[in-house]
């Protein structure tokens, strides 16, 4: 597929545009008909949301809000007419707009109850004929500059609501681009081409717009929340660079390794687009996780990032090879073509800090696991404090105007009073009851609205806020106490109920979703790299990951540390839902980096059957790649800060930092240093389980060419590795070393790479000659001898003639 996507590459690329602009035509004229459905089946809260549908079945549009303050002498009222010669006009102004259903004026006969005991802040509901999507932001705009034009001094008027709160949302896409012009600097500074910087970010956008597209159009065939669009952008946008870069960057280095384009496009395909189809796929399936869960707001959640993924992995495997056939050569930069041409095909070797890193691991990997783990350790604490609820305005920034209206409202009317539940009850609602609740502890007042289609609703505003724990025991012994005591068969309901039933139904939960993800993660792993060891050690791992992240979610946006500094408003609980689909997607993003990482491993333990080498190649050949995708993914997360929505900011931080901590700790010192203390217990498994479990090629190997034919000889292959060094210990990049036969014919030839290690073949065990030569350090050789196993040698040069007990190579 990838060849013929590559000489037809004009025909994908034509099919991707119409795919992208059909998709985009179809969804203007449909529109978007997203649903917030939060309640859950079998719960209290959900039973009092069916009886108010029943009750109030006209209920149709949003409801917002106009508060209004007066300042000045203590006599000061609004109830004055300078006050109400302002306002009464501009209530009846937005009255007239069309889409204004209703305007309940407190200054009209049934009114009074709108104005705070002090007679300093007032209150207007503006309820619209559409639910919030629905409502055209001219409108709300209309609204809100009318209702703000009749401000004056010592007179102050805000506004809240959903509706309202859409006008203070940045331009959509903002989020979007920000993240996309961080990644495009990470990937030049990486690739040194401008040409190859565009091609993940063209397929990421590709795979991301059709994705958001599908997802609109979804939104009329199933129950869509908000926020999933942007979850699905979000970790559209991530994967969908990260995945490009895996493939460009081994196609790159096919070419610079002497590969025509095409060759090198297809190789790049055969390899690292088998580990991207592989990697997207656990995406998916953790995410299709989330199922477990059971809530309908999740399922929403589900379609749309799933979606996304399977069109970003699409993307990668066609679109991306049709635009590698465009560029040609030009996907290298122009010095890189220029050295190719003068000096011919180059050999791939890691870069110096990453070899010299691996190194360090190798050597002192207690020390390095140790601060590791004090790290994740230290940075996991603040989840011991983890509380679950919902975000509303009072969240916002304090310049926002809904801001402002909310504290406005809890000044004038009690905390409560954002906040209240409904007490639902089928038929008359005893007077018993409403007495009960009247008395009951954290009850500010309790009001019975007459009874409508066979149902009376009390509405209780508490004493105190939504976000309140006190809140949430009002709540409870409502149910438990206060109307069981009562002899009523009522239900309490209400937003703040909602999401309480909600964080309780997550935490029921969570473990049962969190052991399917991680058994699930078990599974692939153990197929993919026939070891027990290594897929117990990433589901530790990912643990790990998760309760980190969670701690600086929970110091940022629960404890407010930073918050105003960041931009994302006053601190508060965790969004209920939050957990679930941070665990999802930090799974599959940790089995991205964990296959990456521990392929490379696995390839060199099955060459040489050498643990200490496999953990340290693996670890210097793939962490600049890795750690390069981490970086552009937190740029990508972090960016989403600017969302100017809650949950999607922290959505953004949250992923950000389990990045982070997982690339940078985790994967490049945790893991290895883990590996090493292991040794070779990391690839054991039970021979009865070998056998019945089913292979799956992850990456396969490379097709080297071979230069020449070696000669075949009897016995079991094995391999001479080592590193080359100084003297004083410093690794000795570049030196020449040969394996020859006592006779002098030459077996294998390899260069040492930057850190000095080195490994040639042995075709079977028995006495050969080691030779190593390097500029300014003269030569050396000596007799070694390979038994069964690999054969650890270590050399060292030094300018002046051969050391004692050893022979010149050169005589």
């Amino acid at each position: 597929m990838a060849r013929w996507c590559y000489r037809h590459r004009l025909v994908v690329l034509l099919l991707w545009l119409g795919a992208l602009f059909g998709l985009g035509a179809a969804s203007s004229a449909a529109g978007t008909n997203y649903a917030n459905v939060f309640s859950l089946p079998d719960t209290d809260s959900a039973t009092a949301y069916d009886l108010m549908e029943k009750a109030f079945p006209e209920r149709a549009g949003d409801t917002d809000t106009v508060v209004w303050k007066v300042d000045g002498d203590e006599g000061a009222s609004v109830r004055d007419d300078s006050v109400r010669s302002r306002i009464e006009p501009a209530l009846a102004e937005i009255g007239r707009m069309k889409g204004v259903g209703e305007v309940t004026d407190p200054y009209a006969a049934q009114g009074g109850a709108q104005i705070s005991r002090d007679g300093r802040i007032a209150y207007a509901q503006i309820t619209f004929t559409e639910q919030a999507n629905g409502v055209p932001k001219e409108l709300i705009e209309g609204v809100v500059d009318t209702a703000q034009a009749a401000e004056r001094d010592g007179f102050q008027v805000e506004l809240g609501g959903q509706a309202i709160a859409r006008t203070q949302e940045p331009p959509q896409g903002t989020a979007e681009a920000v993240g996309i012009l961080a990644a495009a600097v990470v990937l030049f500074l990486a690739f040194g081409s401008l040409f190859a910087m565009l091609l993940p970010i063209v397929v990421a956008i590709a795979g991301v717009g059709t994705g958001m597209i599908a997802t609109m159009l979804m939104s009329h065939v199933a129950d869509v929340p908000e926020v999933a669009p942007l979850l699905g952008s979000l970790i559209g946008l991530g994967v969908g660079i990260d995945y490009a870069l895996f493939i460009v960057t081994r196609h790159r280095r096919g070419i610079l390794r002497g590969m025509k384009p095409e060759e090198a496009a297809v190789t790049a395909l055969n390899t690292s687009g088998r580990a991207v189809l592989f990697a997207g796929g656990t995406v998916c399936i953790a995410l299709a996780g989330m199922l477990v869960m059971n809530m309908r707001f999740l399922d929403g959640v589900v379609i749309a990032t799933s979606l996304t993924v399977v069109l970003s992995v699409l993307a990668a495997i066609t679109l991306l090879p049709a635009l590698l056939g465009l560029l040609g050569m030009r996907v290298l930069s122009r010095r890189q073509r220029r050295r190719l041409a003068a000096a011919g095909p180059e050999p791939a070797e890691a870069s110096g800090l990453a070899a010299r890193w691996s190194a360090y691991v190798q050597r002192r990997p207690r020390p390095v696991a140790a601060l590791a783990l004090v790290v994740m350790a230290v940075l996991a604490i603040p989840v011991l404090s983890i509380r679950l609820g919902a975000t509303d305005q009072g969240n916002h920034q304090e310049s926002t105007t809904t801001r402002q209206a909310y504290d406005l409202l809890a000044e004038g009317f009690g905390p409560g009073f954002n906040g209240p539940l409904q007490v639902v009850v089928e038929g008359d609602a005893p007077q018993g009851l409403v007495n009960a609740i009247r008395s009951a502890e954290g009850v500010a007042q309790a009001a019975a609205v007459p009874p409508a289609n066979g149902v009376t609703v009390i509405q209780v505003v508490p004493t105190t806020s939504p976000q309140s724990e006190q809140t949430d025991q009002l709540i409870d012994r409502l149910r438990d106490d206060v109307i069981p005591q009562s002899g009523a068969e009522a239900h309490v309901g209400g937003v703040t109920a909602v999401f309480k039933d909600f964080a309780s139904v997550t935490g029921d939960r969570l473990p049962y979703f969190v052991a399917t993800i991680i058994a699930l993660g078990f599974l692939l792993l153990l197929v993919a790299f026939r070891s027990l060891v290594v897929p117990l050690t990433a589901a530790l791992m990912n643990l790990i990951a998760a309760a980190a992240s969670f701690g600086v979610l929970v110091a940022i946006f629960q404890w407010g540390w930073g918050t105003e500094l960041i931009g994302v408003g006053k601190e508060g609980p965790i969004t209920s839902f939050l957990p679930v689909i941070m665990l999802s997607l930090l799974f599959g993003l940790s089995m991205d980096y964990q296959v990456f990482l521990v392929s490379r491993m696995h390839e060199e333990w099955v060459h040489t059957k050498d643990n200490a080498r496999a953990v340290r190649v693996g670890l210097a050949e793939t962490s600049r790649v890795i750690n390069s995708a981490a970086l552009i993914m937190i740029c990508v997360f972090s960016a989403f800060v600017l969302s100017g929505d809650m949950e999607g900011a922290m959505a953004g931080i949250g992923l950000a930092a389990a990045v982070a901590l997982d690339a940078f700790i985790l994967r490049t010192a945790l893991v290895p240093a883990a590996m090493h203390m292991l040794g070779k217990s990391n690839w054991w498994l039970p021979g009865g389980l070998e056998k019945r479990l089913p292979h799956l090629a992850v990456e396969p190997k490379e097709e080297a060419p071979v230069a020449e034919e070696e000669p075949v000889v009897a016995g079991r292959p094995s391999a001479v590795h080592g590193f080359v060094r100084t003297a004083d210990g410093g690794p000795v990049e570049g030196a020449a070393v040969t394996l020859l036969t006592k006779g002098g014919r030459q077996l294998d030839r390899v260069t040492s790479l930057a850190d000095g290690s080195y490994i040639v073949s042995v075709p079977a065990p028995g006495t050969y000659l080691l030779a190593t030569a390097a500029t300014s350090y003269g030569s050396r050789a000596g007799q070694v001898v390979v038994a069964d196993g690999p054969l650890v040698y270590d050399v060292e040069l030094a300018e002046g003639e051969p050391a004692e007990g050893e022979v010149d190579a050169v005589n």
